[in-house]
């Protein structure tokens, strides 16, 4: 491989229409004013994944299908403002998009417009080589095209890591990305056992690391054979909102992990994204950088973090 891209990313580029709530779940009324406006913008799971790491100075190469309409032009401008590589393939159905209801504590409900997707969508398997042969690393989201490219994506030899997103750990949809991928994020959300989830993904697939992702309590990582508690990093400003911190752990985990750190340090990396990315409202896509990341760090492993 000539690693000429250090993440390639497949999937997860869309938008999002954000309504702030007073509550959820909002009670039924007939109305409800939204005094802070209602906003579209770029970014979802792919998206948000693709500028961490690019903030974080990694070269990442985002593919996926897109649209010829006004949620794929935004999805386009984004990637042209973070200078983050876009291929697109034509999506006739139109971009990927969500409307994300955002309560005052930073809990969302998201709606997702499943119209926009056909049973035969599919990323050209020579693209997928290509691109793949050429990158050190490929994060692939859960989307349908991307779990028929994920044969192709073996065997080029690439690392590969996904996001199972609140798996309840039966869904049959999520198992060939859970047991594909060496790398494996999810979130403790829907497990009523996240230990036996994330030791029966080891066990029946190829992964090597498991990181569940528990809000408030932290994360669990399960790394040769031991699972280990991953505390929660104080954010840097006021929680305003938890979209895009999953996303944000992933490319934190997979910095350190590409620069070659241990287990433990990556999952604190992925902390620090984490919790940065939750004082980033939902209204806009943004991640800490490099230095930011690795100051912030210092100080935790300084002060016994």
């Amino acid at each position: 491989m000539s690693g000429e891209t250090d993440v390639l990313v497949l999937g997860g580029a869309g938008v999002d229409t954000i309504v702030y709530v007073p509550e959820l779940p909002l009670p039924y009324a007939d109305s409800y004013p939204i005094d802070s406006g209602i906003r579209t913008r770029a970014g979802q799971t792919g998206d948000f994944v693709a500028v961490g790491l690019s903030a974080l100075g990694l070269r990442v190469h985002h593919l996926d299908l897109l649209g010829d309409d006004p949620e794929g032009e935004l999805v386009r401008a984004l990637h042209r403002e973070r200078g983050i590589p876009l291929t697109t393939v034509p999506q006739p159905a139109g971009t990927k998009r969500a409307v994300n209801l955002v309560g005052p504590d930073g809990r969302r409900l998201s709606l997702y417009d499943t119209s926009r997707a056909h049973a035969d969508d599919r990323l050209p398997e020579r693209m997928v080589r290509d691109l793949a042969a050429s990158s050190r690393h490929a994060h692939v989201a859960i989307t349908h095209p991307c779990a028929h490219a994920l044969p192709a994506l073996r065997e080029t030899g690439v690392t590969l890591s996904t996001d199972l997103h609140d798996w309840d750990g039966e869904n049959p949809y999520h198992e060939p990305f859970a047991h594909a991928a060496d790398i494996v994020f999810l979130s403790t959300t829907a497990l009523t056992d996240p230990e036996r989830t994330m030791r029966r993904i080891v066990e029946r697939g190829r992964a090597r690391l498991v990181v569940a992702t528990a809000g408030a309590e932290g994360a669990y990582l399960l790394a040769d054979d031991e699972l280990c508690h991953i505390p929660t990093v104080t954010p840097p400003a006021p929680v305003v909102d938890s979209n895009g911190a999953g996303d944000a752990f992933a490319a934190g985990f997979l910095f350190g992990h590409l620069a070659g750190e241990p287990p433990r340090r990556c999952a604190l990396y992925g902390a620090v994204a984490g919790a940065y990315a939750c004082t980033v409202p939902s209204t806009e896509t943004d991640a800490n950088g490099r230095e930011e990341l690795l100051g912030r760090v210092a100080e935790l492993e300084s002060a016994g973090a």
